[in-house]
């Protein structure tokens, strides 16, 4: 009978230590998945994160439900608080996306499908282009198309930068591996040379896309479609640079990644943040519920649609190394 009282006591002690670790991972992952700024929630779907250095001048990219309407918005941190986020000046007509902030804060590089001359109404393949400004009080300039050898006759999509000027950006162009590649165009003499699909360590023959290039280019982040080591969808990857080569890309593993589509990477180095995109969802049909508890679940931020998360990965870059 005692030994019948003490086993059901060590079984009970044993449920509650799982229960405090199931918990303890639940926050885990919901740290992983804590939305990027308070005022993100004012929008149904939104992705392509940029902060500046002082933390005070964000972009990012907010849709319509079917991509219909696609425009940059700006959003001002004033008195420590974030304020309202409005459209940028020259967006709002064709398809704008993937905001990248220059870390001296006087370039804005995006992607768009707007007309090469502003006399034209008839929209073209995506390519990147750029605003600029002298001073980070100045308004931004009118866009200016890159060109060649960054933009070609196909599609060109989210563009990152480096301390070197290097160039990284996706591509559809003819000479990739499989279907949408990472590409490079290097800085040398003064000019941007002929950009070159990456190396079979980043690119297969499926699609490679939106890369992130650390500033002294010694790694990499971009996302994979339904690699064999995913997760089930769209999943963020990771390269290293190591005697000027570059190291056969990890999965980033689940503390970022979810069965859904994850991507759109960008690292702020001030807070040592990653800032991505992602449609995971926490929704389940495993209850009843009723009316209120329906619409809050059903617009609650984790609820599939393209959403901006932020994870600190201030110990997570050496440990995937």
């Amino acid at each position: 009978m005692y030994f019948s009282v003490f086993l059901r006591k060590i079984i009970l002690l044993t449920m509650k230590l799982i229960f405090s670790v199931l918990c303890l991972l639940c926050i885990q992952v919901s740290n992983a998945q804590e939305a990027a700024l308070p005022i993100l929630n004012n929008f149904n779907k939104v992705r392509d994160f940029t902060i500046s250095n002082n933390q005070t001048e964000s972009y990012f990219t907010v849709q319509s439900p079917n991509e219909e309407l696609s425009g940059i918005f700006k959003a001002l941190k004033i008195k420590e608080e974030w304020q309202e986020a409005v459209l940028v000046s020259f967006s709002g007509q064709f398809k704008d996306l993937e905001p990248f902030l220059s870390p001296n804060g006087l370039q804005l590089y995006f992607a768009s499908n707007r007309p090469l001359l502003v006399s034209e109404t008839k929209i073209k393949d995506f390519d990147i282009w750029v605003v600029e400004r002298n001073t980070i009080d100045d308004n931004w300039s009118e866009p200016r198309n890159l060109g060649a050898p960054i933009n070609s006759e196909h599609n060109e999509f989210y563009l990152s930068i480096a301390n070197s000027k290097n160039m990284y950006f996706t591509s559809d162009r003819p000479s990739v591996k499989g279907k949408d590649d990472i590409f490079l165009s290097e800085w040398k003499n003064g000019k941007y040379q002929t950009a070159i699909s990456m190396s079979s360590a980043i690119n297969t023959e499926n699609y490679e896309y939106n890369a992130y290039i650390a500033p002294d280019e010694s790694f990499i982040l971009f996302g994979g479609y339904k690699r064999k080591d995913g997760f089930g969808s769209g999943d963020l990857y990771i390269s290293y640079k190591e005697d000027g080569k570059w190291t056969l890309a990890k999965n980033m593993g689940d503390t970022i990644n979810s069965k859904y589509m994850d991507y759109c990477p960008f690292v702020d180095w001030t807070t040592k943040t990653l800032y991505f995109t992602s449609k995971r969802s926490i929704l389940k049909a495993d209850n009843k519920h009723n009316s209120s508890e329906f619409l809050n679940n059903i617009t609650s931020y984790n609820n599939g649609l393209s959403r901006i998360y932020k994870v600190d990965i201030s110990t997570l870059l050496n440990e995937l190394k």
